[in-house]
């Protein structure tokens, strides 16, 4: 199931670009105007929900920090389990984590070591607002498998391609983005 021209545009145009952030010649996408608009922000968890009730998910799994409203929400819409991948440091209990390379260094994800409470090969759903290089995804997508479970997809509202970051994580597991950006 994919976006029709008229959810695709609902939801495009409720992102907004913001020119120069976080540094100049960057165009960053705004994904929180669709969170203000309550008719996109419906279009695209209806639609999530309707491509994702009949995969039989156990978990949706959420980046650090903006997974975490597009998860927990498809999360109690479909009536599963929501888990948290946070940055390092932020998690109470005992966790894994994973590094991963970033421009100018070195960034770490985490997630708890029981996230999945010892069910063996649960079925999780991966979701982020957006994939750019790819980086953060695909360690999410590692400590997933390395937790126990099985990512069978992950899931962008927006994937820059011009950056490439998706064709890493479809190395691990498949990619489904609702829009695609240059």
């Amino acid at each position: 199931m994919v976006l029709s021209k008229t959810e695709r545009k609902i939801i495009e145009e409720a992102i907004r670009d913001v020119k120069d952030f976080p540094k100049p010649g960057i165009v960053f996408k705004d994904i929180t105007t669709i969170l203000n608009d309550k008719h996109a922000f419906g279009v695209l968890m209806n639609h999530l929900y309707q491509r994702y009730k009949e995969y039989n998910l156990d978990y949706i799994v959420g980046i650090d920090a903006r997974g975490f409203i597009f998860g927990a929400a498809l999360a109690q819409m479909l009536s599963i389990g929501f888990v948290p991948i946070r940055k390092h440091g932020k998690l109470p209990y005992t966790t894994i984590s994973e590094k991963y390379s970033l421009e100018y260094g070195v960034d770490e994800v985490e997630i708890h070591i029981d996230a999945f409470r010892g069910q063996k090969d649960a079925r999780v759903l991966l979701i982020d607002d957006l994939i750019a290089t790819g980086g953060t995804a695909t360690a999410a997508a590692t400590l997933i498998k390395q937790a126990g479970a099985e990512c069978v997809e992950a899931c962008f509202v927006v994937t820059l391609t011009s950056l490439d970051g998706y064709k890493n994580l479809e190395e691990k597991t498949p990619v489904y983005s609702l829009i695609e950006v240059k």
